[in-house]
This record gives structure tokens, C-alpha cells and sequence, in this order.
């Protein structure tokens, strides 16, 4: 590895862990900044975790790793989707993570560097922990020994599970939102939830769904930093990533189902207050018209001069009130 003079830390930087992880050995503590030359086929492998590192400390780690110049930008560029990028002595696998803040998606990336005896991962915008899987691992010699290739693939399916969880309780939230439908239906607001709720489980779909593929690449096509065994695992992953993706699609189109019944049950209501406003002003018609009949104040009209005139008119028009409503009661308009 190239000796260079260290950086100092800066402020912003987190050092998960730096371990060199050797067979029959306890795991032997790194300072990143003073990293020893390393062998991979006497040493074991390095395992280098960062959280929102600065440029200058991925520059000085890249160079005492010995990695290349385009490696080293494709660490410390921003990534928005997932990547596989294969160098000259590395291979960089980019994840995007998934976390939830009151059921809006919180993004982050692992960009997870793969080389002989060298696993490099860097964490930017997640607050998972990887620490629970690095004790599985370091209390199982026996995983550890299968190399870097295994490691990152232990690390992707735990961005995997991380999406379940995640997706768990936004199911959790689309289940309370078909039961407030089947009870009182839906108002305004309501119809904004979940218009914002689709289009976050479609950005989430869009970032998770490239994983797969990337997935299957790395578990099909002959990579000089994967081997055969390793591969294996890698499309165990890929097959996950394809049911997480089903499962967005299956939420997505609970909320469309519900949205769509909202849509219905308020075309319904607003057809029965039309027939119900349409039943009244027929009823009500018949009443205008004789009013409006005898209003006319024409001299010659002989029912002017009934003496059961006025009565018989309001007969007349009660009856005929009287039928109507019950023919619109009859045929359930009112």
C-alpha cells in the first residue's frame, strides 16, 4: 500500500469500524489513517466501515488502499440510484437504503467496495446500524473466512431487510387507511394521503427495483472479485429484492383500489342527493303550477267563484304532492 502523510480527521467524519479479521485470530483494531501493509492471501481481509466521510478522508484511505483514481471518485461522487462499477483491482457495488420519518421515505446509500482482502463500505444519509451483523459475523469465524464477496452480500440482504421493516409499517398505515374507508369513507385530506403515500412507494420502488438486477449480475456474470460460491448468495438477495418489489406494487395497488372506491361511494352520494333534489322539485312543481294558474288574475275564470274552490285547489295539490312522494319513496329516491 502507498504510504502518504495522514489528514487530519475531519469534524464530520464517523469511523464505524476499521478491522483486520485473520483465521484463529481475535478481530486486530485499524487506525484508517496509519493503515499496515496487507496481504490478502496471508492476512486475512480488511474490513473498513465510514459514515459520511469528508473528500479528503476517502481520498487518503483510497491511497493508502492502493485504489484507483476513478474508484476513488465514484466514492466520494453522490449516487441517487444503484450502481455496479468493476475497476481495475475493485469492484464498487452502490445500494440505495431506505429509512421512515412519520411514513415519509428517508433515502441514503452503502457504497460497498469489494476487493481481495478488502471490504470498504461508506454510508451516506442512513441511520442503520451495521454493528448487529458485524457481531453475527465476528462470532462465527467460520463466515468470515469466506471473504469480502460473502461479507457484501451479508450487507445487501441486510438492506434488504431493512426495506421489510420499512414496508411493514407503511402496510400497517395502508390497512388503516381501508378501514377508515369502509367505516366513513373518504374527505379531502384524505385523498391527499394517499395520492402522497403512492407517490412515495413509487419513488421507493424506483430506487429498490434496480437492486435486483444488479443482484443478478453479480450472481451470473464471472467477476474477478466474486467467486462461484459467493454468487450464489447474491441471487438468494436478487430474488428478495424482486418480492420486496412485488410488495410495493401490491401496496400501491391497495391504495388505488381504495382510491377508486372513495372515487365511487362519492359519485354514488352525489347521485342520490341529484335524485333526491330531482323527486323534490317534481313534487314541488305541482303546487307552482296551480299557484301559479290561479295568479294569472284573468276576470273570467269560473273557479274563482266556487265556494269549494280554494279548498278543492289545495286538495288537488296535496294529493297529487302526496302521490308523487310516495312513488319516489316507492322507487327509493327519497
Amino acid at each position: 500500500m502507498q504510504e502518504i502523510a495522514p489528514v487530519a480527521p475531519d469534524a464530520q467524519d464517523v469511523v464505524v469500524a476499521a478491522y483486520r479479521y485473520q483465521s484463529g485470530q481475535p478481530a486486530q483494531a485499524l487506525d484508517i489513517h496509519h493503515l499496515p501493509a496487507h496481504d490478502p492471501l496471508k492476512d486475512g481481509f480488511i474490513w473498513i466501515g465510514l459514515k459520511d466521510p469528508s473528500e479528503a478522508t476517502l481520498r487518503e484511505v483510497g491511497a493508502q488502499l492502493g485504489l484507483p483514481d476513478n474508484a476513488v471518485e465514484e466514492l466520494i461522487a453522490p449516487h441517487r440510484r444503484p450502481k455496479l462499477l468493476e475497476f481495475s483491482n475493485c469492484l464498487i457495488v452502490v445500494a440505495v437504503t431506505l429509512g421512515l420519518k412519520d411514513l415519509r421515505p428517508l433515502f441514503g446509500t452503502t457504497q460497498i467496495l469489494i476487493a481481495h482482502g478488502l471490504l470498504l463500505t461508506v454510508r451516506r444519509g442512513s441511520n442503520s446500524s451495521y454493528l448487529e451483523l458485524r457481531s453475527r459475523l465476528e462470532s462465527t469465524p467460520a463466515l468470515l473466512e469466506r471473504g469480502s464477496d460473502f461479507v457484501a452480500s451479508e450487507l445487501l440482504d441486510l438492506i434488504v431487510d431493512q426495506y421489510q421493516t420499512c414496508l411493514e409499517q407503511t402496510e400497517k398505515a395502508v390497512e388503516a387507511i381501508e378501514q377508515q374507508f369502509l367505516i366513513r369513507g373518504f374527505k379531502e385530506n384524505d385523498v391527499r394521503r394517499i395520492y402522497r403515500l403512492r407517490r412515495d412507494l413509487l419513488r421507493v420502488y424506483n430506487a429498490v427495483t434496480p437492486l435486483a438486477e444488479l443482484s443478478r449480475r453479480l450472481s451470473r456474470i464471472e467477476l474477478a472479485y466474486v467467486d462461484a460460491e459467493s454468487r450464489a448468495y447474491f441471487g438468494e438477495v436478487a430474488d428478495r429484492i424482486a418480492r420486496t418489489s412485488e410488495f410495493i406494487n401490491s401496496l400501491r395497488q391497495a391504495l388505488a383500489f381504495a382510491f377508486e372506491g372513495g372515487l365511487m361511494i362519492g359519485q354514488m352520494q352525489q347521485t342520490d342527493t341529484t335524485r333526491k333534489l330531482a323527486a323534490w322539485a317534481a313534487i314541488l312543481a305541482v303546487p307552482t303550477a296551480v299557484a301559479g294558474i290561479y295568479g294569472m288574475n284573468f276576470k273570467f275564470m269560473p273557479e274563482l267563484e266556487w265556494t269549494l274552490g280554494y279548498p278543492l285547489a289545495l286538495g288537488l295539490m296535496g294529493s297529487v304532492c302526496g302521490f308523487l312522494y310516495w312513488k319516489f319513496k316507492k322507487a327509493k329516491w327519497l
